[in-house]
């Protein structure tokens, strides 16, 4: 896994993590309940993707495949609005 799908991964979290909350608000426990699952797994996904990072890259080749990854992202997010 790459530091691309961490970042990946935390954004998905992030968001699930929002609708979990907005749907407690709404009073939709069962949704809240299956966001609260799905954001849960993303952190996961996450963590483990930063695990491998640390023991593969050095921190040079990190802060530089970070730098790419978040680019990479901002694109992406750029490209659907």
């Amino acid at each position: 896994m790459s530091l691309d799908e961490a970042a990946r991964q935390l954004e998905l979290a992030a968001h699930d993590t929002q609708v979990a909350f907005d749907c407690i608000g709404l009073g939709d426990i069962e949704r809240a309940h299956t966001h609260a699952i799905t954001a849960r797994a993303a952190a996961d996904a996450a963590e483990v993707a930063l695990r491998i990072a640390l023991t593969d890259l050095t921190p040079e080749e990190a802060e530089r495949a970070g730098e790419a990854a978040m680019e990479r992202l901002s694109e992406e997010e750029g490209s659907r609005h």
